[in-house]
This record gives structure tokens, C-alpha cells and sequence, in this order.
């Protein structure tokens, strides 16, 4: 091998071929870069959206608690609010039009 398969008018007629396949592998590697980018972006938004659907199920059972009536009276009673319990159900008023 003395090299002149290089030089030679065979090698210079397929050198924009050859160029053009040099272009395409550029541009399937940077295809490739961007692709596995938006993968990794993508698994990160997926577990933030996991972890912020848990804590918003968790807020929530947390605020169901809280509302519930016995829990509210103590905490009435815990903070001497002065609040009774209503004993007799409320009435509906009814006007006449």
C-alpha cells in the first residue's frame, strides 16, 4: 500500500459522497444527544409530578382529618375558644314571595 488510492481520480470523485455520509453521521449523533436530553427531561418532570401527586394525596387525608367534627370540637376545646356544640338542629327559614 503506497498510499495513492488517495490521490487517485476514483477517491476524488466520490469524495462529496463521501462528505455527504460524514454529514449524516454528524447529524444522527446530534439526533441521538437530543433524544436521550429530553428522555432524561422527561423522567425528571415524571417523578416531580409523582412526588407532588403523593404530598397533594397526603395534604388532602391531612385537611379530611382536620375537618372532621370531633376534631374540630378539640381543637375548640385544646384552645379554650369559648365555642359550644350546637345541641338542637338548624331551621330552615322559609319566606313568602
Amino acid at each position: 500500500m503506497s498510499g495513492n488510492f488517495l490521490g487517485g481520480e476514483g477517491f476524488l470523485k466520490q469524495l462529496p459522497f463521501i462528505g455527504y455520509l460524514a454529514l449524516l453521521g454528524v447529524i444522527y449523533i446530534s439526533i441521538h444527544f437530543y433524544a436521550e436530553k429530553v428522555l432524561r427531561e422527561t423522567q425528571k418532570i415524571e417523578k416531580e409530578l409523582h412526588e407532588m401527586r403523593a404530598e397533594s394525596i397526603t395534604r388532602a387525608s391531612d385537611l379530611m382529618t382536620k375537618s372532621k367534627q370531633s376534631e374540630v370540637l378539640n381543637l375548640v376545646k385544646q384552645y379554650n375558644l369559648g365555642l359550644e356544640e350546637a345541641v338542637t338542629p338548624p331551621q330552615q327559614i322559609i319566606v313568602d314571595r
